[in-house]
């Protein structure tokens, strides 16, 4: 399926993270997302969904959106960890690409 890039780029990083965390909760994973990173660690991923035996990290981003050095630097130290990591905008939410992840068709560690 693909998706609209009109709707794609409307949809702010709030709306797919409240998206995320609904679709990840009625999946059976546990979600973490910092409420107040002021004192945490720069770049440190936007939020952590675990359901044995997996455990991801996704990086949210507004359609147009990219990743800071931080954010780059902290998501390849974990994937090299072997803990799948993402970066995720709308269009993946739109097109189903999060949802055929969280249920496992489409790792790719």
């Amino acid at each position: 399926m693909r998706a609209d890039p009109r709707i794609a780029s409307a949809m702010p990083e709030k709306e797919l993270a409240e998206n995320v965390r609904l679709l990840s909760a009625s999946l059976g994973w546990k979600h973490y997302h910092t409420w107040n990173s002021i004192h945490s660690a720069r770049g440190f991923p936007d939020c952590c969904l675990v359901k044995p035996p997996r455990l991801v990290f996704v990086e949210l981003k507004r359609e147009a959106g990219s990743v800071t050095t931080a954010q780059q630097e902290w998501l390849d130290a974990l994937h090299g960890c072997n803990i799948e990591t993402y970066i995720w905008k709308p269009t993946q939410w739109l097109d189903g690409t999060i949802e055929r992840i969280l249920l496992g068709d489409a790792v790719d560690i």
